[in-house]
């Protein structure tokens, strides 16, 4: 038995099988979710847009492409996006819908003028949205278009990371990414440059639903 052999055997011999800690819940509260996770994105330069409804929220989603001119927009397939028939609502836009479109996801995402896609949470504290990963939902619609638009749901908000993370339940995903505005970086000469690493522009369409 070589000496690695040996080290391992010794460690393996002293395996003890302990229970994870519980996870911790803040104690943080806030009077209105939606009204703080506005005022927090804000604050970072990101932009909210509230709407009363899902059908409203894609008024204000279909304003937005207007404004923004989409050639190009890449989807997530998640829900709410799956059951809107995005592309029979706006045909005169070239769509790609991850997992369903043909052709290349990557090639479409560089090119493209808007990523769309839903959140699993929205943190109240900080003006955060939970992305994660799995089939539907790339980490390159939102990462590679110049905007991200984002519809979240109400009954998505909750106070922080801390009380998401205490009560999601399953597995955990394979990728796990928290947006917090456009992307920014001051690496170089500690000048503030946006949209270096990731979209220009972040928008989360806010719209009212009950649990």
């Amino acid at each position: 038995m070589s000496a690695r052999e040996t080290i391992l055997a010794a460690l393996r011999q002293k395996e003890r099988t302990l229970p994870h800690p519980p996870a911790w819940r803040s104690r943080r509260a806030f009077d209105n979710l939606a009204d703080r996770f506005t005022a927090a994105l804000s604050n970072v330069g990101g932009e909210v847009i509230r709407a009363e409804s899902l059908a409203a929220a894609v008024e204000r989603l279909g304003e937005q492409l207007e404004a923004l001119n989409a050639q190009k927009v890449v989807v997530n397939a998640e829900a709410p996006l799956t059951g809107l028939e995005l592309p029979d609502r706006w045909p005169q836009i070239s769509w790609h819908i991850a997992g369903q479109s043909e052709g290349d996801l990557r090639q479409f995402c560089a090119g493209a003028d808007v990523g769309l896609s839903s959140a699993d949470a929205a943190l109240a504290e900080t003006g955060t949205i939970v992305l994660t990963t799995g089939p539907g939902r790339s980490r390159l619609a939102t990462l590679l278009p110049t905007v991200h638009i984002a519809l979240v749901s109400t009954a998505r908000l909750t106070t922080d990371i801390f009380t998401w993370t205490a009560g999601r339940e399953g597995g955990l995903p394979a990728n796990v990414v928290l947006v917090s505005g456009p992307s920014k970086s001051a690496d170089i000469g500690q000048t503030l440059a946006v949209g270096v690493h990731g979209p220009k522009r972040f928008m989360v369409i806010l719209y009212e639903e009950t649990v």
